[in-house]
């Protein structure tokens, strides 16, 4: 009998997993799902966790990609996370079928999956509030479950950029919630480029600034960032590839929305929203999708709901291919970092530094752009390139940066560090320590026998 067990559980996870069902699939059933995948295809994905809910639920993320289990140069960080509200549920179910979608293209050796996977780290966050998926009710409009288990909304949870520029106290780091913490931690150790969280309860694309301080981010009503042009072009990407976001007025309880796309201030100011947080902090330019009229929509829907978003869904992901990436070197050929690359009329808040490896990203619309680097000790180096459109062949234009050591001869321009960080509010220890380097817990031993623990319970059950 046990010779019997043994073939079953190994024809369970060295086997593709079995069609993945249109429907509402509990926290336990989510986890069970991503161990077997991650059992099935360990070539392409790597499971782990950032953390803990409030109640002691794993926060799981799948990474897939060439190389799942680490970052590798070149190769862009791109993340998609779900259910950050509670009863909004349809990224659950959408961010399941994309990872289904992804694996089985990647196995038939379909060209989509391949140049995406190829070409691109992506992780999937199916549901960082599972607590408040526990007590969540199917009403599409009321909010009950939208909180996480201590009553808290955790779109209002992250440190907030205005907030600090106008020297308002902020919540320390350990007294925000878990799931907040866990992202924050998250965020220090990939150097994510590109990122959505998928939302409900209207149909349209929100981008940043969420907040304001009355500034001069303030224009037309809507809190502009430095990147604005790239920002209506990410948001555009999924309306107009969505089945009919971009008509903008699909929701007949919601106001209307040209185009299908808003800026997040211009909609209603919020503060403490984790899209801002991401690119104010992180350098990570987050959209917030917001993907269904109902935040429950029924079961019977869920097909057709999936139709709708998955060419935006993949279209989105391919986008973090826009602009420019590369490294900085020092004089002495060494990439270095935390040197500081600027974009002339790109005033970031906090301005764009080199990660571990050396390594930048910048999403640019094609266009000339001077790139200004500055790293302590060495000349401050100005270069003009021409960028390209670099989605369509699945990679930004590469350009590394060679600096040159500051000599006690020569009268050129030394980088100052102090100027390279102008804004008082930037807290550069919330910042990228590490590229998937940090040490952190890797789960996938535990996902393996989590999940052959789940087997024997269903078979001796």
């Amino acid at each position: 009998m046990s010779s019997v067990l043994l073939f079953l559980l190994l024809f369970l996870f060295l086997t593709p997993a079995s069609t993945l069902e249109f429907r509402y699939h509990n926290n336990r059933e989510i986890e069970q799902y991503l161990l077997q995948v991650n059992a099935s295809d360990p070539a392409i994905t790597h499971l782990y966790s950032i953390g803990q809910s409030v109640r002691g639920q794993q926060l799981w993320v799948l990474a897939l990609g060439l190389s799942p289990r680490r970052h590798t140069v070149g190769i862009p960080e791109f993340k998609y996370v779900a259910n950050m509200h509670g009863n909004e549920v349809l990224g659950r179910v959408l961010l399941l079928q994309l990872i289904d979608d992804l694996v089985r293209g990647y196995r038939n050796n379909e060209t989509w999956s391949l140049q995406l996977l190829n070409s691109t780290r992506i992780h999937i966050l199916p549901t960082m509030n599972p607590d408040g998926f526990d007590a969540s009710d199917t009403n599409c409009q009321y909010s009950q479950g939208r909180a996480n288990y201590n009553g808290v909304d955790l779109n209002r949870n992250f440190p907030d950029a205005f907030a600090g520029l106008r020297r308002q106290p902020q919540l320390a780091e350990q007294n925000r919630e878990a799931e907040v913490r866990a992202v924050i931690g998250w965020l220090r150790t990939e150097s994510f480029v590109l990122s959505a969280n998928l939302h409900g309860g209207a149909l349209v694309a929100s981008y940043p600034y969420d907040n304001s301080n009355g500034g001069s981010e303030l224009v037309g009503g809507a809190s502009v960032t430095p990147d604005d042009d790239v920002f209506v072009h990410l948001a555009k990407v999924y309306s107009y590839n969505h089945a009919s976001m971009h008509q903008g007025d699909i929701c007949s309880d919601s106001r209307p929305f040209l185009e299908g796309v808003t800026n997040g201030y211009q909609w209603y100011p919020l503060a403490g929203g984790m899209q801002d947080y991401n690119y104010v902090w992180a350098q990570c330019l987050e959209l917030t999708l917001e993907i269904s009229c109902c935040k429950f929509p029924p079961v019977k829907q869920l097909p057709a709901m999936w139709t709708e978003n998955r060419k935006s869904l993949l279209a989105f992901i391919q986008q973090v291919h826009l602009g420019v990436k590369g490294r900085v070197f020092d004089g002495s050929g060494v990439p270095v970092q935390n040197a500081v690359v600027e974009v002339k009329g790109r005033a970031n808040m906090c301005p764009f530094r080199t990660d571990r490896h050396g390594e930048y990203y910048r999403l640019l619309l094609p266009g000339n752009y001077s790139f200004t680097v500055t790293y302590p000790g060495h000349e401050v180096l100005t270069e003009t390139l021409n960028v390209p459109h670099g989605p369509d062949h699945y990679s930004a234009m590469k350009y590394d940066f060679m600096l040159r050591r500051i000599t006690t001869t020569t009268g050129r321009t030394q980088a100052n560090p102090t100027e390279a960080n102008p804004t008082a509010s930037c807290d550069y220890n919330l910042q990228l320590e590490a590229s998937g380097v940090v040490s952190r817990p890797t789960w996938a031993g535990l996902g393996v026998g989590l999940g052959l623990v789940a087997a024997l319970r269903s078979l001796v059950g």
